[in-house]
């Protein structure tokens, strides 16, 4: 498979025994067998065609946010879209962007272009890709807000355009959560704004999330979902969990809601430490929490 992999993308696309740690935000995981970083849409559809046919598995990553990677890293091939895929450009009031674009490149030019409707994303470090994938969101507004279709690619690699009725948008979910569809990219239709409100909100909410979440320390992003009728970082602080310890993964001292690398932390680490919160949070508030980051490869 390395060799058909080389031949399609090009040897120097095709790494093997790369640490994930390097490619997610969280800075933790084992190896990936091989790491493929295709440059266009035609060589990911070759690379998916041959895993296929050869019963391969092939795990797609945007930038690595929302991610747990296990120590013993991913079996199979990992598809690296970020950085490529990167079309990005605006017609009236819609915006393209493809599935490695980062929300906050997006955000950043809704806003040089006079376009409401993307703030909420500015802050979030993930890529298009991962934001469709999981439907994102912050501050309340989500992803499936302003999607008007998604392009993607099923594993025979054949493309075809979405609407967002058909992406079965909920929260933190899509029809692409449980599938073996590639998202490519996705129309998004935004509102004529004045672009000084516009960055102003940005910067509103850039400083928000900088005072309020621990930027500078590496983490997925929100550890729990929201459960319904609470705040899982307020139910977390509320059983006195703030900056207990596993190994090198913490709870934040600055946001409860965030499990943090706080130094050579170890996957298992952070999954002793999420079970740890969920069971003493339920001892107390009879609430069970679930894992908002997700879980891949081999712990």
């Amino acid at each position: 498979m390395l060799k058909k992999f080389q031949e399609l993308i090009g040897r120097e696309n095709v790494l093997t025994d790369e640490l994930m740690k390097n490619h997610t935000t969280f800075k933790i995981g084992g190896p990936a067998d091989i790491f493929l970083m295709p440059k266009t849409e035609e060589q990911i559809a070759n690379v998916l065609k041959i895993a296929k046919e050869n019963s391969f598995p092939v795990f797609i990553l945007g930038n690595g946010s929302n991610l747990l990677v296990g120590d013993k890293g991913i079996r199979g091939a990992v598809l690296c879209l970020y950085k490529n895929l990167n079309r990005l450009g605006v017609s009236g009031d819609e915006i393209y962007a493809g599935a490695g674009v980062l929300l906050s490149a997006a955000s950043a030019i809704a806003a040089n272009s006079g376009l409401s409707g993307l703030e909420f994303a500015s802050g979030i470090p993930g890529t298009i890709g991962g934001a469709v994938y999981m439907n994102a969101g912050a501050y309340g507004p989500e992803m499936k807000d302003v999607i008007v279709s998604v392009r993607c690619m099923d594993s025979d690699g054949n493309i075809m355009e979405l609407k967002n009725e058909e992406c079965e948008f909920g929260y933190r979910h899509s029809c692409f959560t449980n599938s073996d569809m590639v998202i490519l990219g996705c129309t998004m239709k935004l509102q004529q704004g004045d672009v000084d409100e516009i960055r102003a909100k940005i910067s509103e909410l850039t400083k928000r999330r900088v005072t309020k979440q621990p930027v500078e320390k590496p983490s997925a992003g929100s550890t729990f979902k929201r459960p319904e009728g609470y705040f899982a970082g307020t139910l977390i602080e509320e059983a006195g969990l703030k900056g207990k310890r596993c190994g090198g993964a913490e709870v934040s001292e600055k946001h409860a809601g965030f499990i943090i690398n706080a130094g050579e932390a170890t996957a298992k680490d952070v999954l002793d430490l999420i079970e740890f919160v969920k069971n003493t949070v339920f001892e107390k508030n009879g609430v069970m929490l679930e894992p908002e980051v997700k879980l891949v490869g081999e712990f």
